[in-house]
């Protein structure tokens, strides 16, 4: 049901060298970084929007249920998935911008959240769909301070919170039964 992309991290300069070299190299080192960083920030955002889909299958909710003003549960989970989905799947095609990758991973950890709601509310209230819920909306919370004007997509400590979080938020998914 859901497609996306990925890429890696950060690159240092060491000596002085000309300043058209400096940069050059610069510039080429700031694309590496934001590369490294699309595959970080793609891979969390492809995983919050696996966690997301498999939420919605489990709770019933269908592709044909997002509608352009939502407004009943299943309807925004349905919307808020489509979204996210079309947005990573275009990454590739957008320019590098750690921000706005970092704003596309909090997007579908936020639908993700949303779906977990659902499909919380479809099966119950056990113990194991309210954990699943919770760790959903840690997940979008790490996302969110990820992508926060304090990291703006680029904060090691801030993606490896958010990442951990997304992390544990597919287990708790798999535990509650909707993965």
């Amino acid at each position: 049901m859901i497609t996306v992309v990925r890429e890696d991290r950060e690159m240092a300069m060491g000596e002085s060298i000309g300043a058209e070299r400096l940069a050059t190299s610069q510039a080429e080192g700031g694309s590496a970084s934001a590369a490294a960083l699309r595959k970080v920030h793609a891979a969390r955002g492809r995983r919050a929007l696996e966690r997301a889909a498999a939420a919605c299958r489990y709770a019933g909710v269908e592709e044909h249920d997002a509608q352009a003003v939502p407004r009943d549960p299943a309807a925004k989970a349905a919307n808020a998935l489509r979204l996210s989905a079309q947005v990573l799947a275009e990454l590739d095609h957008s320019p590098l911008d750690p921000a706005a990758d970092a704003r596309c991973a909090r997007n579908a950890a936020a639908a993700a959240a949303i779906a977990a709601q659902v499909a919380r509310d479809h099966g119950g209230a056990t113990e194991p769909s309210a954990a699943a819920y919770r760790a959903a909306l840690k997940a979008s919370q790490a996302a969110m301070q990820a992508a926060g004007s304090e990291g703006m997509g680029r904060n090691e400590g801030l993606n490896a919170d958010a990442d951990a979080a997304e992390a544990d938020a597919s287990l708790a998914a798999r535990a509650a039964g909707w993965i």
